[in-house]
């Protein structure tokens, strides 16, 4: 079961860094659920120590992202953010990053909470705009942290653009490509040093298991991310390792039924009178839509709508029986949010209201669910504001 270089995406998700187990030629990747391993004598060992150095189950799962990706190399963590924290750990108090302003909430709280705390700065920056993100580079700055799209208002970055400028600079562009998934974009083939996933996402896709990853190409990141992630020892468990491995799996078939659920229910909810505006790249009148289909290979299952008031957004995120009202996205059950209070809590209002996530603004990461019952939900549910 050798992958060809001519191996094609799909072959890639459901075959890379997994072979038959060579004690029982078991086709799925095992558990291995150990702590330790039995060294046969002093100083000789089978390439496994420790399991917070080395696991197998994990070690198949990291050769199978980096794969998808196009990396050399994958790290994963116990989270999202734990992956976030693996990529700034390589900088020292002074350095700048320069981040998409509509970044994820939590990604947010880290940066300006946590690791200002020790010296490092943000700047925060329309990343769709490139000429913004070159006037906030400064002799210190270090990474450019790109989200795209982004977190909830869809916004676009030029990734080609952005490497190049970073790469002018001699800077790392780390792109969080949580949102669309490898299925939609590969940031690498862009010029990516380093891409972001929180693996609770799509890629695990069954909201079952909480973890992240990150993959590299540079030799000196592949290095240090080995280090830090043995060091600070927020690893991936077995488990969970095993539970991604059977997301990707159906990675490209389920991404190619959240991109058509996306879809439809963006244009119902472009063309609803109730509803004031649609945040989905696959609509003509986004304004990344042209860039958003020469960059991805669709245009996903995330999407935000704005209802105009808190209260309306509350009576339809109340309203809803077959959607699920819950935090996080990428399962193949619906679910709706709403950012303000949910995931974008711990960003001030005023820097909220500047990017666009107001108080009736309502997030849905659309499942595999047959589109006419999520449309009749969504329906039903906006039918009962005034």
């Amino acid at each position: 079961m050798k992958l060809t270089p001519r191996a094609r995406f799909s072959t890639i998700c459901i075959h890379a860094g997994q072979e038959p187990d060579p004690s029982t030629g078991a086709i799925i990747t095992p558990i291995f659920q150990t702590s330790t391993y039995v060294q046969p004598e002093l100083g000789r060992h089978k390439g496994y120590e420790y399991a917070r150095t080395q696991n197998p189950t994990r070690a198949a799962l990291e050769a199978n992202i980096a794969a998808i990706e196009g990396g050399r190399a994958g790290f994963a963590f116990a989270s999202g953010m734990a992956a976030i924290g693996a990529v700034v750990s390589q900088l020292e108090s002074g350095d700048h990053v320069v981040v998409t302003d509509n970044t994820y909430g939590g990604t947010f709280r880290l940066f300006d909470q946590v690791l200002r705390r020790y010296g490092l700065t943000f700047s925060y920056v329309d990343t769709s705009d490139l000429g913004a993100v070159e006037r906030a580079l400064t002799p210190r700055t270090r990474l450019l942290f790109v989200e795209t799209p982004t977190n909830p208002v869809m916004s676009v970055t030029d990734l080609a653009g952005a490497a190049a400028l970073a790469h002018a600079h001699e800077i790392r562009l780390a792109v969080d490509n949580t949102f669309a998934s490898p299925v939609l974009q590969r940031p690498i083939a862009s010029g990516a040093d380093l891409v972001v996933h929180s693996t609770t996402k799509y890629l695990n896709g069954h909201s079952d298991s909480v973890g992240g990853v990150v993959v590299a190409v540079r030799e000196d990141d592949i290095a240090w991310l080995g280090f830090v992630q043995n060091s600070a020892g927020a690893i991936l468990s077995p488990f969970d390792a095993w539970l991604v491995l059977r997301g990707t799996k159906t990675l490209a078939l389920r991404m190619e039924a959240h991109n058509r659920n996306g879809q439809a229910l963006a244009t119902y909810l472009a063309r609803h009178p109730k509803v004031r505006k649609v945040y989905y790249p696959g609509l003509p009148d986004h304004p990344q839509h042209a860039l958003a289909a020469q960059q991805m290979r669709g245009f996903g299952g995330m999407l935000a709508f704005d209802m105009g008031s808190l209260e309306a957004a509350r009576l339809v995120l109340n309203g809803v029986r077959l959607m699920a009202l819950a935090e996080s996205l990428g399962g193949v059950e619906t679910l709706i949010s709403h950012p303000a209070t949910m995931t974008h809590a711990s960003v001030p209002p005023e820097r909220r209201a500047a990017i666009g996530i107001t108080d009736g603004l309502v997030r849905i990461s659309a499942g595999v669910e047959d589109i006419d019952d999520l449309l009749e939900d969504l329906e039903q549910a906006i039918a009962r504001v005034p």
